[in-house]
C-alpha cells in the first residue's frame, strides 16, 4: 500500500501545479502519479482563485520587469537595427534569413501600429 501523503506535501504539490500548469510534470518533481496530481489538484477547493492569483503576480512580475529594462532593450535594439541595415550583411545572408528578418519586423510593427491607441495612452501618462 502506498504511503499517505503529508498535508505539507499536497501543498507543495498544489503550489508546483500553479506553477508549472502539467500534471505530467508536477508527478515526477514530487514522485507522485499524474493521478495523484490530478485528485490533489481538484480536491482543493480554492485552487482556481490561487491559479487566477499567482497568475496575475507572475503577469505584474513581468511587466515590472519589462519596464525596468527598457532602455536597454531600446539601445538593443538599435545597435542591431543598424546592423541590419548593412549592405555587407544584407549581401551575406541568405533569402531564407532575410524574409524571416523582414517577417519579423513587418509583424512587430504592424502589431505597435494597431496598439498605437494603447502605445498613445502610455506615452501621456509617461509624460506627466
Amino acid at each position: 500500500m502506498a504511503a499517505r501523503l503529508t498535508d505539507k506535501q499536497k501543498k507543495k504539490i498544489i503550489a508546483d501545479y500553479i506553477q508549472f500548469g502539467s500534471y505530467t510534470a508536477v508527478a515526477k518533481l514530487n514522485g507522485v502519479s499524474k493521478d495523484t496530481v490530478k485528485r490533489i489538484v481538484q480536491n482543493c477547493a480554492d485552487f482556481a482563485q490561487k491559479a487566477q492569483q499567482k497568475k496575475e503576480e507572475n503577469t505584474a512580475d513581468v511587466l515590472k520587469y519589462m519596464e525596468h529594462q527598457r532602455d536597454n532593450v531600446c539601445e538593443l535594439l538599435d545597435i542591431y537595427l543598424e546592423e541590419l541595415k548593412s549592405p555587407e550583411k544584407i549581401e551575406a545572408a541568405g533569402l531564407r534569413e532575410i524574409a524571416t528578418t523582414m517577417a519579423i519586423l513587418i509583424d512587430k510593427y504592424i502589431a505597435d501600429k494597431k496598439d498605437n491607441k494603447v502605445s498613445e495612452e502610455v506615452r501621456i501618462i509617461d509624460d506627466i
